[in-house]
């Protein structure tokens, strides 16, 4: 029995060595592509990988004078305070009736967008349409949302031209009721143009073949569309899906910071602008704020991965194939 134990480790410790090996070759064979990864693979272990010692604040509380390893260890101390405390669930509520709601009215905005573009057959002013509908991305949330409040605001554009017909001012801004349909259009806006790059793409490389049989057979372009274009796309879709499923207690710190105000305060706590607010308003506790940090972090990772195995039983590849 301790013969076959031992002969059974020296042959996992040959297969690891000779895999280890059989890297290493590669990695000599290929050393101009693993060059060119390395930017990216220092840039992720300093700035990704290496502040994750961090969330062990998550477990101490937190002195400026020990610092972060030297404070002293209180186990779920944090953990307790926090659930305990209803802000945060009600922050959590707000975040997922957003996020889910963004899932049917954002998230199918760049696909809707990539099939017109698709069916456009005029190639410069498809490309011109793709420049305008890009822009909006590189744009930050700050320039968005003032360009928001020079228009919608009371003394705004879209109140100077309402006015004279409707006889009475709307208070776009700080309507509670207003927010989150605020928080929709300048998502799309902003983001939908850049998006559909991905799913146009994936339009791009689909066999032109298929095209071609179907328009023989006497199928139109809207058939083509509905039979090849859109089938052949939901792989993509699936994918980026699932990366949206795996931010879902994630609605945007950006976009909410600077879209909301003091008068809509109630309905723009997110769980982002809750850790924010318990961090940089009032007593600060990074322990506490750690906590919620790592709580939302661990609950995306179990739905990405919920997600990516729910995506694999209905026949898709997954994200991690």
């Amino acid at each position: 029995m301790k013969t076959n134990t031992k002969q059974t480790t020296a042959a996992r410790t040959t297969a690891n060595t000779t895999g280890l090996s059989r890297t290493l070759i590669r990695i000599k064979k290929h050393w101009q592509i693993y060059l060119l990864i390395l930017p990216a693979v220092i840039w992720y272990t300093i700035f990704a990988y290496y502040p994750m010692a961090g969330l062990q604040l998550a477990f101490k509380q937190y002195m400026v004078r020990e610092g972060i390893f030297g404070s002293p260890f209180i186990g779920m101390k944090n953990f307790e305070a926090l659930f305990r405390d209803m802000s945060f669930w009600k922050s959590i509520g707000r975040t997922l009736s957003i996020n889910l709601l963004r899932m049917v009215i954002v998230f199918p905005a760049p696909i809707i967008l990539a099939l017109m573009l698709s069916e456009l057959r005029v190639g410069k002013y498809k490309n011109v349409m793709q420049t305008i509908l890009t822009f909006p991305n590189f744009l930050s949330w700050v320039i968005v949302a003032s360009i928001m409040i020079n228009l919608l605001s009371l003394d705004g554009l879209v109140n100077s031209m309402l006015e004279p017909i409707i006889g009475e001012q709307i208070n776009f801004i700080g309507k509670e009721s207003m927010f989150r349909p605020l928080l929709f259009v300048t998502d799309i806006w902003k983001n939908a143009g850049y998006s559909a790059i991905i799913y146009l793409s994936s339009i791009m490389g689909i066999d032109q073949d298929q095209y071609e049989a179907a328009e023989i057979d006497g199928a139109n372009r809207f058939q083509r569309l509905i039979h090849i274009t859109i089938p052949n796309l939901m792989l993509t879709v699936s994918i980026m899906f699932i990366m949206m499923t795996g931010s879902i207690l994630s609605a945007g710190f950006d976009q909410v910071f600077n879209i909301s105000n003091a008068a809509t305060k109630n309905v723009a706590e997110i769980l982002d602008m809750y850790i924010y607010r318990i961090t940089f308003e009032g007593a600060v506790d990074f322990g506490f704020s750690t906590a919620v940090s790592l709580f939302r972090s661990v609950v995306n990772m179990v739905l990405l991965i919920v997600a990516n195995k729910g995506s694999k039983m209905l026949g898709g590849s997954g994200l991690f194939g």
